[in-house]
């Protein structure tokens, strides 16, 4: 009787034991999903800050406390001489231009050597020789030179250095004003590029120079006759005044224009062209202005597709060879 109470006594303790350790593991269960749900809880409050920030941000973007304002204040107090000057804009414009065409020169250059780069290559039997590089920098510089140094300092001469106002523009004002300015010089060259091809006397007397080329490259992007680098500089100039564009805003149109121009001409598709990255078919890019070389009766306007779409002079295809 004695060794059956003691068995129970026994059995009894093993399972308060046993009740002890469930107790014991819910315990620690608890506090495991505690720590998880603290956890998980700290950080979406860190989640919720970071949204709040990026919110902040945003409106700090498009409010009136721009994030160009640093980089305006530093222009207009450290440098105020030098971007006040009517030079800055030539200096900026002409540095952009060889700095933009280097990348497409050295694709020139190095040929079948890289040909990853010759598969986006337009025309691929077509490549700039020694002679036409140096020919289409010559002009360049030669246009620069003797032509827009003078006119600048002449303007220097009798037009105030520009006022530089304490605001800078906010993000969204600097993209509005930098496609504001690029859809308004469309227009215009359009225009005018249309007159000089169905004019034959301003063709010959203008604009033949700059398609000696058919197959263009990036140097030939400013190998123009003097009447028409001043044209095209003066509404570069003058577009920004009549659209009221912030200083940052005019500088940034002529660097974007600079840029697209170049890319227009540099005789490569790539797949990180503009005309691929803005969807719709709305923009010409490098393929749409080659064939304009090759066939000089489409694809009058710079950079967009619309004016040539209505007025029937569009063609979206390329031509395997030159069409004079």
């Amino acid at each position: 009787m004695r060794c059956i109470l003691d068995a129970t006594h026994a059995e009894s303790g093993a399972q308060a034991d046993t009740r002890g350790l469930k107790c014991s593991a819910k315990l620690l269960c608890l506090t495991a999903s505690s720590t998880v749900i603290t956890k998980t809880a700290s950080d979406l409050c860190l989640r919720m800050a970071f949204a709040d920030n990026i919110v902040d941000i945003w409106t700090h973007y498009l409010g009136q406390n721009s994030l160009l304002q640093p980089l305006w204040d530093n222009l207009r107090l450290n440098y105020r001489d030098y971007v006040r000057s009517p030079l800055f804009p030539v200096v900026l414009t002409v540095s952009s231009y060889f700095i933009f065409c280097i990348p497409f020169l050295v694709c020139d250059i190095m040929g079948d050597r890289w040909p990853w780069v010759q598969r986006f290559k337009i025309q691929p039997s077509q490549r700039p020789t020694a002679s036409t590089l140096l020919h289409c920098a010559g002009v360049t510089l030669y246009n620069h030179l003797f032509l827009v140094l003078p006119a600048s300092v002449a303007q220097w001469l009798w037009r105030p250095p520009a006022d530089l106002p304490d605001q800078a523009p906010n993000l969204q004002e600097l993209t509005v004003g930098v496609i504001g300015n690029l859809l308004l010089f469309d227009f215009q060259y359009f225009i005018w590029h249309l007159l000089h091809h169905r004019i034959r006397w301003l063709y010959v007397t203008f604009h033949a120079i700059h398609h000696k080329y058919s197959s263009p490259f990036a140097l030939a992007t400013q190998c123009l006759g003097g009447w028409e680098l001043i044209t095209v500089g003066f509404w570069t100039t003058l577009n920004p005044v009549i659209l009221k564009s912030h200083l940052l805003t005019t500088w940034s149109f002529m660097v974007v224009h600079v840029y697209v121009s170049v890319e227009d001409h540099c005789g490569y598709d790539f797949p990180w062209s503009t005309s691929r990255l803005i969807p719709f078919g709305i923009y010409g890019g490098p393929s749409k202005h080659d064939v304009h070389h090759q066939k000089p009766s489409t694809n009058f306007a710079p950079h967009f597709s619309h004016w040539d779409k209505i007025f029937g002079t569009h063609a979206d295809f390329s031509f395997c060879n030159a069409i004079k």
